[in-house]
């Protein structure tokens, strides 16, 4: 099968050179936002990647996951359904779940609390209309984060659907989103609810939310946009398993011991209710000058029983982003100035019970945690005859917390990390029609979260320091005619203080400073436009590949009396190659066709154990029918083509040698999308 699909897409790839050339937007001037510093992709001096409506129709009910692993230098893990993890050009070492050390923003609004904890798995991925991700340090326009920002965007145009779907393990999704300018508002309303019993024992999801938001355009000069999103996020955890209880049976949830009891014992599981609300306001003084208000809070109600506590969690969050503007243009040059603020703070009460069979017990230790971050920015722009592209910015950075144990005794502390400027300088040569070359350098600088300050162990590390390091890349982009696009690009970025999971023989997890990591890589891209062929057979073609080929070492890395440096950094392959074939037969039957190749990766960081390498392909038919004023879109998606035996998120550093979440076998969900 492996060798007929390379045939297919060689053969693809020599026939599209020889189609005529077509009036389709290129591929180097789709245009990309940035927060707000709009420019086109071929002139864009960051490492940026677009997903687009395309890659995001891969994607399951439930997760990005298939979108995002199409982009080289990304990687979303599952662990289970309902947990997952997101690294940008680097590990998932920090993240036992959840995202961390990747900001991300809805919209104008910021997704990530202000300790850098993002629940990514609240979002729907059927809201989400377009994204882009920024890999590597951006400290000038989106603060200190080492590993880089995912923008996610909702609709922009009127639209009016319905989606059900059905599938393996009892599997059920069904979503309704309505768009639609009405007068000087622009109004989405979004629904959704999904749930399945999923491929392992104790891993049960069922996922409920509502969006709703408002583009007010109460002048030529204003904008007042705001949003409401609630989500109710039920997910059971099957915990980690030893490579002997995966073989025995994949199926399985972590089993007792003779001093711990099981998943299923404990009713281990996640519960998140999530209330998000903010207003931003955009105004436009005169043609030069502008001004960005952004406020928003949120509530986040989180219960975690655990194989050794049942911890609550409440948690306030609030936020601020403000900037002034100023935009001048003369005949050959260009510049753009933004002067800004963006802070949060993070408030949470924690209660640590013991854990009953999935029940509260007596009290264990209450805590409250608070966090407080925030950054000044001053950024330039420059376009100098269409051809010089600069970005220049730098940041200074505030990071401190406060902390009191309520129950056991009373104590308390504070820590406030040293303020950091993080300057960051971008330069992009246009060669030619289509073609550039870029060159960035930039510094990054990641405190820890709330959750890594106060892990599951319930101790406050008031050890643990920031992660920071200097990042240095290049690239080329090249569009070929207006049918082939390629880009590549080259990194080192030197990373002092890393942070590192570990976990106890509990499964509780801490966190420790690692010393310093050397990161070079290599990444691609090759893309083409969606190819008219022109005959009612074979009526249209379109190809992607991406990959990436990583060199991720521990440098001066010391644990105990063992010395890892030179080791191979824990959890991230050398190479990862993904593909999608993207078919239209009968000027109506659409196969989308993927792949992901991932390579073998070392499970500890003594790196004595290492994973299996794996290829999964997924396949999925889309079939429209048209109908007087309603199009109905029926699709059938098959996840694991091959029915591998593989994992999708392993637990690194894992206590007992219990790091296998084993991924489902062969899935099918079929599914029908009503726009009306």
């Amino acid at each position: 099968m492996a060798k007929l699909y390379f045939l297919i897409s060689l053969f693809s790839a020599s026939f599209l050179f020889s189609q005529k050339r077509d009036t389709a937007t290129l591929i180097s001037e789709v245009k990309i936002d940035a927060y707000k510093k709009p420019t086109t992709f071929i002139s864009s001096t960051k490492s940026v990647s677009v997903i687009s409506k395309n890659l995001l129709n891969q994607n399951t009910s439930e997760r990005m996951l298939e979108s995002i692993n199409q982009i080289a230098g990304a990687r979303m893990e599952e662990r289970s359904p309902g947990s997952y993890r997101i690294s940008l050009r680097g590990s998932t070492l920090r993240s036992p779940f959840g995202v961390r050390n990747v900001k991300v923003y809805l919209d104008d609004f910021i997704l990530s609390d202000a300790s850098g904890n993002t629940y990514f798995n609240v979002v729907s991925p059927e809201l989400i209309d377009r994204m882009e991700i920024y890999k590597g340090p951006e400290s000038g326009d989106y603060g200190a984060v080492t590993g880089g920002t995912i923008l996610l965007k909702t609709k922009s145009t009127d639209n009016l659907h319905a989606n059900l779907s059905v599938g393996s393990y009892g599997t059920f999704n069904q979503s309704f989103d309505f768009s639609k300018q009405v007068g000087k508002h622009f109004l989405e309303v979004f629904q959704n609810y999904y749930q399945t019993d999923s491929y392992r024992e104790q891993s049960k999801v069922q996922r409920k939310q509502i969006f709703l938001k408002d583009n007010f355009q109460y002048s030529e000069k204003g904008l007042l946009k705001g949003i409401l999103m609630y989500s109710d996020l039920d997910y059971q955890t099957p915990g980690g398993l030893t490579l002997e209880q995966m073989n025995f049976n994949r199926k399985l949830a972590r089993p007792k011991t003779a001093t711990v009891p099981g998943a299923q014992e404990q009713d281990a599981g996640i519960r998140n209710k999530m209330v998000l609300a903010g207003l931003s306001n955009e105004y436009q003084f005169n043609q030069n000058f502008s001004h960005f208000l952004l406020v928003q809070g949120s509530y986040v109600d989180f219960e975690n029983p655990f194989i050794t506590n049942f911890e609550n969690r409440f948690e306030k969050n609030f936020a601020l982003r403000t900037h002034f503007n100023y935009e001048k243009s003369w005949d050959k040059i260009s510049l753009a100035y933004r002067f800004g603020f963006e802070g949060g703070i993070n408030d949470i009460l924690i209660k640590n019970y013991d854990n009953n069979r999935g029940i509260e017990g007596n009290p264990q230790n209450f805590d409250q945690l608070k966090n407080i971050s925030g950054f000044y920015f001053l950024s330039q722009k420059l376009n100098f005859n269409g051809k010089l592209f600069t970005d220049v910015s730098i940041s200074l950075n505030s990071n401190s917390y406060d902390w009191e144990r309520r129950y056991p005794g009373n104590e308390n502390g504070n820590i406030h990390f040293k303020n950091q400027w993080l300057p960051n300088f971008g330069v992009n040569y246009l060669l030619g029609k289509g073609f550039s070359a870029r060159g960035k350098i930039g510094k990054g600088n990641s405190a820890p979260t709330s959750e890594e300050i106060r892990s599951s162990t319930q101790q406050f590390n008031q050890n643990l320091s920031p992660e920071y390091g200097l990042n240095k890349e290049v690239g080329i982009r090249k569009q070929f005619g207006n049918f082939i696009f390629i880009e590549g690009s080259y990194f080192d970025f030197r990373m002092k203080d890393a942070i590192v999971r570990r976990q106890n023989e509990a499964g509780q997890e801490f966190f420790v400073n690692s010393g310093e990591t050397v990161q070079k890589g290599v990444e691609f891209l090759l893309e083409s436009k969606n190819f008219n062929l022109k005959n009612d057979f074979f009526s249209h073609f379109k190809f992607r590949f991406s990959g990436s080929f990583y060199d991720f070492k521990f440098k001066n890395y010391q644990q105990n009396q063992n010395d890892f440096s030179g080791n191979d950094l824990t959890g991230v392959p050398k190479t990862t190659i993904n593909s999608l074939l993207n078919f239209t037969f009968f000027k109506k039957l659409n196969v989308d066709y993927s792949h992901f190749y991932t390579s073998k990766m070392p499970l500890n960081d003594a790196n004595s154990v290492w994973s299996e390498s794996n290829l999964i392909g997924n396949i999925q038919f889309r079939f429209p029918l048209d109908f007087e004023k309603t199009k109905v879109n029926l699709y059938l998606q098959i996840q694991n083509l091959y029915n591998e035996d593989y994992v999708l998120g392993f637990d690194v550093n894992a206590f007992g040698n219990r790091y296998y979440n084993p991924a489902a076998k062969r899935i099918f969900v079929l599914g029908m999308k009503v726009d009306f």
